[in-house]
């Protein structure tokens, strides 16, 4: 049923009747955000609207199931005028992936933004997910941060980043991420062309020697579309930092590097400084979290003060504990996850050196 000969019935209509079709309960409290988001009179083949669906907002006493996700993945197959879902904080297991995987698959999806994170997505979900994107092209943000499907679901994502020519943000924190995947997505990006953010924070990596700094390296000698890196709690080490700033000093498209929580001190700092008197397009570091010292910090200083370093804000120095990523995004700074919003370029930038705003 081609969405633009039923644009006359609503989502919710569509929800309801799928519900009695498949016998599944409606889910009352769906429907009537579904009722709000497609307003009667609003109904226009131009406009396009974004589901919210989160289970952690107060205004559902009941998370979505992987039946629930299998109506609204129906509902999405015969309306084309939703280009964003959020069912972030849901109780979607594996069973809700595969049925959203399957509304990816098709040629008509129209979904550009997915928020998945914090569900109960294992392994297998996350590779359904991963071999859906293989083919599709509409897909540019997903987000499945605090799903634990480990190293498998890793290494199915980036398996998918070789071959995916769209997506352009990926959200892969908090996944139980192991040195395996880490190693190969950064491997991936050697070749992708697409992806401009990735956050792979706070993985379990096992191995001392830091070998995923290696391949990150490398990736940011070649990689040309990476705007956004997110590497927060990883272990980082002086070492790490000397091997990452290698790549970091031949990369020219970085723009906003998160280096949070980490175990960087006055030495991984003075690397880091080789890099920003170098660099033509750093212009936003997170170093919140690290111990750097006041050493550290005067390495950085001094290198912002380089002429033609991208860190041009010197009061940034004194402000960066007040400064919140939204504030950076607001002033043209790169995207945050889950805007949806592209990134601009920045006259001035900023560099973070205390703790994470709570």
């Amino acid at each position: 049923m081609a969405a633009d000969t039923t644009v006359n019935k609503t989502f919710a209509a569509f929800y309801q009747e799928f519900c009695v079709q498949l016998k599944i309960n409606i889910n009352k409290d769906v429907l009537e955000i579904l009722d709000k988001t497609f307003k009667s009179g609003s109904v226009c083949l131009s406009r396009t609207f974004t589901l919210d669906l989160p289970g952690n907002g107060g205004r559902r006493a009941q998370r979505l199931e992987d039946e629930d996700v299998l109506v609204l993945s129906k509902c999405l197959q015969n309306d084309g005028r939703v280009t964003g879902l959020d069912v972030s904080y849901n109780n979607i297991s594996d069973g809700g992936a595969k049925h959203l995987a399957d509304a990816l698959q098709l040629s008509s999806s129209a979904l550009k933004f997915l928020d998945l994170k914090f569900n109960n997505i294992q392994a297998d979900g996350a590779e359904f997910l991963a071999n859906s994107l293989k083919s599709n092209s509409s897909l540019l943000s997903l987000s499945l941060s605090g799903n634990r499907f480990g190293d498998r679901g890793g290494v199915s994502m980036s398996r998918m980043l070789q071959v995916n020519s769209t997506l352009q943000m990926l959200q892969l924190s908090d996944c139980n991420l192991a040195d395996r995947s880490v190693a190969a997505l950064g491997a991936a990006l050697n070749r992708n062309t697409a992806l401009q953010a990735l956050d792979i924070s706070r993985p379990l990596l096992f191995s001392r020697q830091e070998e995923w700094a290696v391949h990150f390296s490398q990736m940011l000698t070649v990689n040309c579309s990476l705007l956004e890196l997110h590497l927060g709690r990883m272990g980082l080490t002086d070492s790490g930092m000397e091997t990452l700033a290698e790549g970091l000093t031949r990369n020219r498209s970085l723009r906003y590097l998160d280096l949070r929580c980490n175990r960087v001190t006055r030495d991984g700092a003075h690397h880091l400084a080789e890099v920003l008197k170098q660099s033509k397009t750093l212009e936003i570091i997170d170093l919140s979290s690290n111990r750097i010292e006041d050493e550290g910090a005067v390495h950085l200083s001094e290198a912002m003060a380089t002429h033609g370093c991208s860190l041009k804000d010197a009061g940034s120095l004194c402000v960066c504990q007040t400064v919140c990523l939204q504030e950076l995004h607001q002033d043209g700074g790169p995207a945050v996850f889950g805007s949806g919003r592209e990134t601009q370029p920045e006259s001035h930038t900023h560099l973070r050196l205390g703790k994470p705003l709570g």
